[in-house]
């Protein structure tokens, strides 16, 4: 992983998942710009939860006349047309991640900010329970977590 979050590029910014971002831009009408280009390629490779100020430092990387304003924007419409869910973790700054293929839950350490995500089958079979007991039908669920690391142990 590099300095800025994402992964090392394949080729140009490429791939599969930078593609997907552009395809279903397409498929709504939305003009593929060099700007959303250079923001679906950090979105589809990141490997954190960034900010909306930390993509746009990283958009910067790759072209210095990218404006928060059309980050902003253009994080807007790709949550519009769903490629992407916007968080805000313990009243903090709202992060991004690329829309979920499979469900997962958020682990946000308290000192660092880093969003972790995981997964739970243990979790997920008491949420229905509870529902249950309660007289309720899951029909969908958010699970954040916040904790800090425990400290190393001696000796």
């Amino acid at each position: 992983m590099r300095q800025d979050g994402a992964e090392k590029p394949t080729g140009r910014g490429t791939g599969p998942l930078r593609d997907s971002f552009v395809d279903a831009c397409r498929r709504q009408g939305l003009r593929i710009t060099g700007p959303r280009k250079i923001i679906a390629a950090l979105l589809a490779s990141a490997q954190d939860h960034p900010d909306v100020r930390e993509l746009h430092r990283r958009a910067t990387l790759r072209d210095p006349t990218i404006s928060l304003s059309t980050v902003y924007r253009t994080l807007r419409q790709f949550a519009d047309i769903g490629l992407i869910e916007q968080h805000t973790f313990d009243g903090r700054s709202v992060r991004i991640e690329r829309a979920p293929t499979a469900h997962h839950d958020h682990l946000i350490d308290t000192e660092t900010g880093r969003v972790i995500e995981f997964s739970s089958p243990e979790i997920e079979a008491l949420q229905i329970e509870v529902a249950r007991r309660l007289g309720f039908e899951l029909t969908g669920h958010r699970l954040e977590l916040y904790g800090r690391p425990l400290a190393p142990r001696k000796g």
